[in-house]
């Protein structure tokens, strides 16, 4: 289930609440620092974040809601990191892939056993979901601007390798370095984005 969400009529979230989520978070990612998720309790989360047991149900559902609102960062690292090189919908790709995204791999290989427990082998989970969410709506978008074709068949594509890739690897199953993967994946994504020429 996803996190709860905030006030719907317009209203700026209360900043005590975005204090406290903020608190939750962090208690959440120093406890999976030393062991999985999967031995992590709420207790141990609240006690760590200086919260009661009711104030952590009033935003999150369960564990899983909350470490998927921790690990919310890596999405976006995930979507900006493919995207570094843009300066406009018409701008080229490079040959090479953006320093930014070997970056992004090096530091998700630093927390891959929480990662692990929500990015699933193939992509699935609720982490993999949400990945493949963004990079896909972000993916059709810029080809939209650009005025390449089948805008949502390729952005599925793209946003399936990449989410179904980084999931593998980070599970063991996809032997490389963060290098290494990062030049294979972009050989990858640039084949797709040119799969589908103009009719």
């Amino acid at each position: 289930m996803s996190p709860r969400v905030g006030p719907q009529d317009g209203r700026a979230p209360d900043p005590r609440t975005a204090r406290t989520k903020a608190r939750l978070r962090e208690s959440l990612l120093a406890e999976c620092a030393g062991r999985p998720l999967a031995e992590v309790g709420v207790s141990a989360v609240v006690r760590r974040a200086g919260v009661g047991r009711a104030t952590f149900y009033l935003h999150y559902e369960d564990l899983t809601a909350l470490a998927v609102d921790a690990c919310a960062d890596v999405v976006h690292a995930a979507v900006d990191a493919l995207h570094a090189w843009q300066t406009g919908p018409a701008a080229a790709p490079p040959a090479r892939p953006p320093a930014a995204l070997a970056g992004f791999l090096a530091g998700a290989a630093g927390r891959a056993p929480l990662y692990r427990a929500l990015l699933l082998p193939g992509g699935g989970g609720p982490l993999g979901e949400r990945l493949h969410r963004e990079l896909r709506e972000r993916a059709r978008a810029e080809r939209a601007a650009a005025g390449a074709p089948h805008p949502e068949l390729v952005a599925s594509a793209v946003a399936a390798a990449f989410t179904g890739v980084l999931a593998d690897w980070l599970h063991d199953t996809v032997p490389a370095g963060a290098a290494d993967l990062a030049g294979h994946l972009w050989r990858l994504l640039l084949a797709l984005h040119r799969a589908v020429p103009e009719a």
